[in-house]
C-alpha cells in the first residue's frame, strides 16, 4: 500500500470511479491510501455521469447481492423525496423524518445505526435536534460575511460511534464542508474508510446530489466536489472475479481516448 496521495480529477462521477478502479487493478494490492477524488462538470447544478456506465456498475452490484448506486446515494441525499417535495426543502425535511423509520427498516443491518442525511438534518446532542444543512443555508443568507469554518456539518459522533466493534459499516463519512467562491460552491467531504466496489460510486453520486441541492438553496452554482478518503479498499472481491473483469472492461472503454473525444 502506497502512502503517497492519489488524486483522481475528472469531469464526471463515472470517469472518477472508473479511473479509481483501474488504478487499483493495475497496481499491487487492493488499497489506496490516501485517495482524493475531485469531480467537476456540473452544468446548472446537474450531476455529471454516464448513465450507461452506471447501469453496468449496478448490474455488477446486483450480481454480488449489493445495494444499487442509487440506494447508497439516497443515504446521503434522498433524491426521490426531493422530487416528491417539489424542490421545497422544508417539505423535504418533513418527508424524510416521517419516512425515516421505514427507510431504516428497508435495510435493517446496514441502517440500524442511522443514515447520513438523517444525521445531517437531525443531529441531536444533549437532547436537541439540529438541522445542520438548514443552519448552514441560513448563515450564508443571513450574514453579510460568514466565517468559512462555520459552513460545515458533522456525521461522526464520538458518543455514539466510538465503540469497540470489530466491523462498523456506519458512519464512514465523517464530515462535510461548503466553500462559497463568488457565485460558485465547492464541497469537501472526508471518509475515514471507503469500500470501492460496494459503496464508492453511490457515495460519489449522493455527495454530488447533496452538493447540487446545497448550491441551489444557497443561490450558487456547484463547481467542484472534493472527496478525501483515508483508506479506499476493493473489499470482498478478488481481482480475478468475473464481476471485476467486466467492470474493468467497461471502465477501460469509458476512459479510452475514443470515449473522451
Amino acid at each position: 500500500m502506497s502512502t503517497s496521495p492519489l488524486l483522481i480529477n475528472e469531469p464526471s462521477i463515472s470517469r472518477a470511479w472508473a479511473k479509481t478502479i483501474l488504478h487499483v487493478l493495475s497496481h499491487p494490492g487492493k488499497t489506496i491510501s490516501p485517495l482524493i477524488v475531485s469531480i467537476t462538470g456540473f452544468d446548472q447544478n446537474q450531476v455529471p455521469e454516464d448513465v450507461v456506465f452506471r447501469a453496468t456498475v449496478d448490474a455488477a452490484l446486483e450480481t454480488a447481492n449489493e445495494q444499487s448506486a442509487h440506494t447508497v446515494a439516497n443515504t446521503i441525499f434522498p433524491e426521490s423525496l426531493w422530487r416528491l417535495a417539489k424542490c421545497d426543502r422544508q417539505r423535504l425535511y418533513e418527508l424524510y423524518i416521517q419516512s425515516f423509520p421505514r427507510l431504516q427498516a428497508l435495510a435493517k443491518r446496514q441502517n440500524r445505526r442511522g443514515l447520513y442525511f438523517e444525521r445531517l438534518i437531525r443531529w441531536h446532542p444533549e437532547g436537541k435536534n439540529i438541522n445542520q444543512l438548514e443552519w448552514i443555508i441560513g448563515q450564508y443568507h443571513n450574514r453579510a460575511s460568514v466565517r468559512r469554518s462555520a459552513l460545515q456539518a458533522c456525521v461522526f459522533d464520538p458518543r455514539r460511534d466510538h465503540i469497540p466493534d470489530a466491523q462498523l459499516g456506519f458512519p464512514c463519512l465523517q464530515q462535510i464542508s461548503f466553500v462559497p467562491e463568488g457565485t460558485s460552491l465547492i464541497m469537501n467531504a472526508f471518509y475515514a474508510k471507503q469500500s470501492l466496489f460496494q459503496k464508492a460510486y453511490g457515495n460519489y453520486l449522493g455527495l454530488c446530489r447533496l452538493g447540487a441541492f446545497m448550491a441551489g438553496e444557497m443561490g450558487l452554482t456547484l463547481e467542484r466536489v472534493n472527496i478525501t478518503i483515508g483508506v479506499a479498499e476493493l473489499e470482498m472481491l478478488t481481482k480475478s472475479n468475473p464481476v471485476v473483469k467486466d467492470l474493468k472492461h467497461a471502465a477501460e472503454l469509458l476512459c479510452s481516448p475514443a470515449a473522451a473525444a
